[in-house]
C-alpha cells in the first residue's frame, strides 16, 4: 500500500507500467466494488449511473480545459476520433507524427475518397502544418513519452489547419486545450480509471454527426428510448454513446480527484521521478513522465528485480506516475546496472 497526494493505492513498489494500465486510487476500486454489489444482489438501477457519467463528463472537461457541453462520452478512442474522421471532406490532408499511436491514425487511414495521411518527425509538425488541412496528433508520445510542440500547433490553429490531440497519455499534465477542434482521451492509463471510459471534446463548427446516437445521445435520456424522430441534445451529449456504467463509477471518483489536485505538482512529480531514473543511466533529462531505453535485456532484468515496465519499439518503456517514489527510481536502476546509455 502507498499514499499518494493524500490518496491511497493498493500497489506494490516497481509498477512502473502506468502508460499501460494505471492503478486506482483505493476510493475508485472502492466505487466499483459498492457498484458491482448493487449489481449483484439487483440493487442498480439504470437510471442510477446517470450521476456518476455525468460527474466524469464533468471533471474530465476540466483537466483538460474545456466546457463541459463541449464532451461527449465514448468507450475508446478510435471509434471517438472515427466520428471526426468520417466527417472530413474528400481529399483532406492530414498531418501525424511518425510513430503515432493507431488510433489516432488508422480511423484517416482507411477512409479511401482521397483522405491522405502523411507521417512527419514530431518535433516538425507544427512548421508543416500549414501544408495540411488537419493534424492529428497525441499530445505525448506512446513509445517514448516526447512531447509536442503545443504552441507551434496553436498558432497553425489560428493560421486555419484544423487540430485533433489525444491526451490518453498526458493524464499527468496540466492542460488547458479549448483552442483545439478536437481533444480525446481514454481514462485507463493516466486517469487511473477503469478500461471503457472515454471523452471527447468538440468544436461545435465541426458539425460532426453522430453516426453511433442512440437514447443516451438524447435531450431526454429516459423519454427517448422508443420512436422517431431522434430528439437528439442540442450539445456534444448527442454524440454520446451508451456509456459502460460500472466503467463510468470508477472514472466518477478518479477524475474528480484528480482535477482537483495541483496539476503543475503531479506534473513536477512524475517527470521528476522520470528524469531521475535517466539521470541514473546517464541519459539527459526529458521532462516527460515515460521514457524508453534501449538497453539490451532490459525487460528481463526489470522483471527479475520486480519491477513492471513494458517492451516497446525495440526497447523497454517505464512511466512513473503518483503513487511512485525515489524507491522504484533506485530499484529500476540498479536492475540495469546504471549503464552510460548517453554516448
Amino acid at each position: 500500500m502507498r499514499e499518494a497526494f493524500g490518496e491511497r493505492f493498493d500497489v506494490v513498489g516497481g509498477y512502473l507500467n502506468t502508460a499501460s494500465i494505471g492503478v486506482p486510487p483505493a476510493a475508485a476500486a472502492d466505487a466499483m466494488e459498492r457498484a458491482v454489489r448493487d449489481w449483484r444482489t439487483g440493487s442498480a438501477t439504470a437510471q442510477g449511473y446517470d450521476d456518476p457519467t455525468d460527474r466524469a463528463r464533468a471533471a474530465w472537461a476540466r483537466l483538460v480545459g474545456v466546457p463541459a457541453d463541449r464532451v461527449a462520452i465514448g468507450s475508446a478512442v478510435s471509434p471517438l476520433v472515427g466520428l471526426v474522421a468520417a466527417a472530413v471532406p474528400d481529399g483532406t490532408r492530414v498531418l501525424v507524427a511518425e510513430g503515432e499511436f493507431t488510433s489516432v491514425s488508422y480511423p484517416f487511414a482507411v477512409q479511401g475518397r482521397g483522405v491522405s495521411l502523411t507521417e512527419a518527425p514530431l518535433d516538425e509538425l507544427g512548421a508543416r502544418a500549414a501544408e495540411f488541412d488537419l493534424v492529428a496528433v497525441s499530445v505525448v508520445q506512446s513509445l517514448d513519452g516526447r512531447l509536442v510542440d503545443l504552441e507551434a500547433l496553436r498558432r497553425a490553429r489560428a493560421d486555419g489547419t484544423r487540430v485533433l490531440l489525444d491526451v490518453t497519455q498526458a493524464g499527468w499534465l496540466p492542460l488547458r486545450l479549448d483552442w483545439a477542434d478536437v481533444v480525446v482521451g481514454a481514462g485507463y492509463k493516466w486517469l487511473m480509471s477503469p478500461r471503457g471510459a472515454a471523452w471527447m471534446a468538440v468544436d461545435p463548427a465541426l458539425g460532426l454527426i453522430p453516426h453511433a446516437a442512440g437514447w443516451y445521445a438524447a435531450a431526454d435520456r429516459w423519454g427517448s428510448t422508443s420512436g422517431l424522430p431522434p430528439r437528439l441534445a442540442p450539445d456534444a451529449r448527442a454524440l454520446d454513446t451508451s456509456p459502460a456504467w460500472l466503467s463510468q463509477v470508477g472514472a466518477a471518483v478518479a477524475l474528480e480527484w484528480i482535477a482537483g489536485l495541483d496539476l503543475e505538482a503531479v506534473a513536477k512529480h512524475c517527470s521528476g521521478l522520470a528524469d531521475a531514473f535517466r539521470a541514473g543511466l546517464g541519459l539527459d533529462p526529458a521532462g516527460s513522465a515515460i521514457t524508453h531505453v534501449p538497453v539490451p535485456g532490459a525487460a528481463e532484468r526489470l522483471a527479475a528485480a520486480g519491477i513492471t515496465a513494458t517492451n516497446r519499439g525495440g526497447g523497454t518503456r517505464l512511466s512513473f506516475h503518483l503513487y511512485n517514489d525515489a524507491s522504484d527510481v533506485e530499484r529500476a536502476v540498479r536492475a540495469l546496472g546504471g549503464e552510460a546509455l548517453s554516448g
